[in-house]
């Protein structure tokens, strides 16, 4: 437990066989319910991930797509799961490690305090944070944070990329789980329906963590993808905020 709060943290995995162990080792000892989602992966990243689970029961738990399902879905699973156990606050750590867990207690305090439902990871607002980001991935990035600030109406949205997350399970239970968006987007998504209910969002400053590992996301098919989700979203936004006919 952390200050009395039971933490839960999905580890979402695709083809991560040279990160997952070093993901896991360092899941802070206070998390109290650990999900490890593999994507359908084709190489080891199930293996490793059974293997470490097995030498701590109480806490981990893995679960294996047979096929690659996206990662709004595989993040969706581990939510269920973590609900399931009873979980106050859950926590996102993906499976190839570009969140340090030194930074996890900064997501967590604003949702103790009663400050926040929801906390991201902010890489963007500052130029010293963004260290190692390329420069196509910053203009992506920037792209799409105005997109998502217009299609949630939310202008306080600062970097909606970062997967580096945080919920109140409160919060979580109040959204239709099987309606969130299954592939990446679904964090853009996210901000919109939450936007849309007025949860409160909370953006914790962050420096980006980069090394061997390579990004999956190919921006110029992701960024198009995207847009047309926001689209769609900022729509079925403002049928939610005027008429509270849609569903979350």
């Amino acid at each position: 437990m952390y200050k009395d709060k039971k933490i839960g943290v999905v580890v979402p995995a695709y083809n991560e066989q040279d990160f997952i162990g070093q993901v896991i080792s360092r899941i802070p000892d206070y998390i109290d319910c650990i999900y490890i989602i593999d994507d359908g992966s084709q190489d080891a990243t199930y293996r490793i991930a059974t293997s470490l689970a097995d030498r701590d029961r109480e806490r981990m738990r893995v679960i294996q797509h047979k096929m690659n399902c996206g990662v709004g879905k595989t993040i969706v699973n581990g939510y269920k799961g973590c609900l399931s156990q009873g979980m106050d606050i859950v926590a996102v750590m993906a499976g190839d490690n570009q969140m340090d867990p030194l930074q996890l207690q900064k997501l967590l305090e604003p949702i103790i305090s009663g400050d926040s439902d929801y906390t991201v990871g902010d890489r963007i607002s500052r130029i010293q944070h963004m260290q190692g980001m390329s420069y196509w991935r910053r203009c992506g990035n920037w792209i799409l944070k105005w997109l998502t600030r217009i299609a949630a109406g939310n202008l306080a949205i600062r970097d909606p990329q970062n997967g580096y997350t945080a919920i109140r399970c409160e919060t979580l239970k109040r959204l239709n789980l099987d309606k969130i968006y299954p592939r990446y987007g679904y964090c853009n998504d996210l901000l919109i329906k939450l936007s849309a209910t007025r949860a409160r969002i909370k953006h914790v400053a962050m420096p980006a963590v980069y090394g061997a590992e390579k990004s999956k996301i190919k921006y110029r098919y992701y960024i198009p993808a995207v847009s047309w989700l926001l689209l769609r979203g900022f729509f079925w936004r403002l049928r939610f905020q005027i008429w509270q006919k849609g569903e979350m």
